[in-house]
Parts: C-alpha cells; structure tokens; sequence
C-alpha cells in the first residue's frame, strides 16, 4: 500500500475493525517513512455478472448506478439509508451466488420493485412508473389499484 502523502511502500497495520455487516474490514495505516496515518478498507471482490439491457447492450453491474435510481424514488420518503445498504448487498450475493456470466436488466428491477413495494408505497409507484414506462395514466392507475387491493387483502380489510 502506498502512503498518500509520501508515496513509500513500507507500511505497518495499527488497527484492524469489522465493519457492521461484516462484509470489510477497516484498517488504520502508518507510514514508516513519514508517520502519516491513513485507512485503508478491504473487501470480498465478488465475480458479479453482466447486466444485458432491454435494447440487449451489456455493461458491468453498477451499485451507485442502481442507489440513485432507488434514491430517486426515495427522495422524501421515510426510507432509512441503512435499509437501502442492506439491500444492495443482498443484490450483490444474490447475482454473485447465480454463477452465471449475464443476467437480464429485469433481474435487477424486479428485486427493486420487490424492496420498495415492502419499504414505500408511494417510492414504489414511482419506480414502477420508469421501470414499466407506463404510457398513460390508465396504465399507472391500475397499478396503484392492485397495490391498495393487495394491501387490503394482506390486511383483511374488505
């Protein structure tokens, strides 16, 4: 590991942390040339597919790619950041534990469709509305019915 200040080599370890989740490991650095302390994180390097979109380009998984689409149906809703974390992980075992080079784009929508429709209602329409480009009001209306009709039937309420 190189020092940023200094750019020399040699280095000791000066504390190591397990990060919630359990997924990195934090380490505070010292340069033996300058003195300078610095972190490093080290993480698993997971062999994640692929994605192959609708219009079939493919492109490398992005997790701040597929944050900010959630993030966007999120804005100003009660959704904790923790939450949306979580969930990337668990997207990021789940495509590495599938072992297959390409997977379809509607893999990753419907694992978010999935999320919201359990965290928000109304972050999950608007997600729906870009991801199943809607083409009128009708088309989102009967989505938001089958929403309220099956929240009604998870509740009992008639």
């Amino acid at each position: 590991m190189r020092c940023p200040r200094c750019g020399d080599e040699a280095d000791k370890v000066v504390d190591s942390r397990l990060l919630p989740g359990g997924d990195a490991i934090r380490r505070r650095r010292a340069c033996e040339a300058c003195g300078h302390r610095y972190t490093t994180y080290e993480r698993i390097e997971l062999q994640l597919p692929l994605i192959v979109k609708k219009q079939g380009q493919r492109e490398e998984f992005g997790r701040e790619k597929l944050r900010g689409g959630i993030v966007k149906a999120m804005h100003r809703r009660p959704i904790p950041a923790d939450t949306v974390d979580e969930f990337l992980r668990s997207v990021e075992t789940r495509l590495a534990e599938l072992g297959e080079r390409e997977v379809p784009s509607t893999l990753l929508g419907d694992m978010v469709m999935e999320f919201l429709r359990k965290q928000d209602h109304i972050a999950y329409v608007r997600f729906a509305s870009v991801y199943r480009e809607f083409r009128d009001i009708t088309e989102l209306l009967d989505e938001v019915r089958q929403l309220a009709d099956d929240e009604s039937a998870a509740s009992g309420t008639p």
